[in-house]
């Protein structure tokens, strides 16, 4: 018998929003001409270990560590640009999500943000569509730790097993399985609205 879904749990950027963080540093490292891929990779650790990702240093830290270690230019009001104007929401998750509420779930958001989140809130009150909103640089944990999983269940008072996780990371999807969530690789919004029914059949 398939479990019953009580809490939905979307990832920002490449769920809710188109992905800037990668598409931002895409485009930076073409400006600079080095190789795009790197670059993301490198500063994808950079975020990570800096502890920037988890709100244990500030954006001053990490742009420097990315300039000490791949040379690039540029001041941290253009670099942040770059990747802030390139979260685009997407209404038709928005409204996904407002379905879901209004049926009676619990709809929340978890990401692997940093205070940006917070300023692209102010801009747009997208949290507002949300029941909560956990920003690892707020809770001081990533997904790339499998037990931020269970602590966001127990926050919301749902099992892991009445939990819809979407993310379009398939190492976060495959971590949130091993912690027993149900879960969604999010690849479009069609396709995201068909598997959304194979979970809650009475979704429209």
């Amino acid at each position: 018998m398939q479990n019953v879904i009580r809490a939905v749990l979307f990832d920002f950027g490449g769920v809710m929003a188109e992905e800037g963080f990668h598409e931002g540093l895409l485009a930076i490292a073409r400006r600079n001409g080095l190789e795009p891929e790197k670059f993301f990779m490198d500063v994808d650790a950079i975020i990570f270990e800096t502890g920037y990702l988890t709100g244990r240093a500030d954006e001053a830290a990490f742009w420097n560590a990315v300039r000490k270690k791949t040379r690039v230019t540029g001041i941290d009001a253009e670099l942040r640009d770059d990747i802030l104007k390139r979260f685009v929401l997407r209404p038709d998750m928005i409204a996904a999500a407002d379905r879901l509420r209004a049926r009676g779930l619990i709809v929340a958001m978890l990401s692997d943000q940093t205070n940006w989140l917070d300023e692209m809130d102010r801009q747009t009150a997208l949290s507002a569509h949300f029941d909560r909103v956990f920003n690892s640089f707020t809770i001081h944990k990533s997904k790339r730790d499998a037990s931020v999983f269970g602590d966001v269940c127990g926050a919301l008072g749902v099992r892991r097993e009445e939990t819809l996780f979407v993310d379009d990371n398939g190492n976060h999807i495959r971590r949130a399985q091993g912690e027993g969530l149900c879960t969604i690789h999010f690849k479009t919004v069609d396709d995201f609205n068909e598997r959304l029914r194979d979970y809650i059949p009475e979704i429209s």
